[in-house]
């Protein structure tokens, strides 16, 4: 086995670890879990598509925010608004970008209202004894890609999640215990940089 994917094998153990024997969860109690998570912050790492590794940490305020802060040397930014996805890269030449936040699979967490029992919303939930994973997409447009979420029980918990794009890019989010029930300030969910004629809407 490659380090890179022992790392990340060890990475992923260690954040989904729990007694065995969990059963699986249904998608309500997912629903209901996701709709009563309204404020949560915690440090993340992220497998992107090209096998790198980076780490930072997560601040969420459903429905449509989260912002999304990484760890130098990358110093990255990315902040969802509750309508765009904002990405700030120091490094970059072009400036601050934007994209419409319902063209991506992230959306169906940060719904005001999830509900995983729409017809062709989740194509795929299954529990390895340890944790129940779905996969979900927007039913009216598939084409935007998936997410698959990973859950673990008693009390029920979101421990990472996995983006498909539909570029058919795969970047995986691993959680660290998240705190919930802060207060965040609205403003930590502004996009720097970008005003309201820098919007992509397509």
């Amino acid at each position: 086995m490659k380090p890179l994917s022992i790392l990340s094998a060890a990475v992923l153990s260690a954040a989904l670890a729990m007694p065995a024997a969990a059963e699986k969860l249904s998608l309500g109690a997912i629903s209901g879990y996701l709709n009563g998570l309204k404020t949560a912050e915690g440090e993340f790492t992220q497998i992107n598509d090209d096998g790198t590794i980076s780490t930072g940490r997560i601040y969420i305020k459903r429905p449509g925010r989260v912002r999304f802060e990484y760890d130098p040397p990358e110093r990255t930014l990315v902040v969802a608004d509750g309508d765009r996805v904002g990405v700030v890269d120091p490094k970059s030449n072009t400036g601050p970008e934007a994209y419409p936040l319902h063209r991506t699979p992230l959306k169906i967490v940060l719904a005001r209202n999830v509900d995983l029992t729409r017809e062709r919303m989740v194509t795929g939930h299954a529990s390895d004894g340890k944790t129940t994973t779905i996969q979900a997409q927007d039913p009216e447009n598939p084409e935007y890609g998936n997410i698959e979420l990973v859950f673990t029980a008693d009390p029920v918990e979101l421990r990472q999640w996995v983006i498909n794009d539909s570029a058919g890019a795969r970047t995986t989010v691993v959680l660290g215990d998240l705190r919930t029930g802060m207060q965040l300030a609205d403003d930590r969910f502004v996009i720097p940089g970008v005003g309201p004629i820098e919007r992509r809407d397509k």
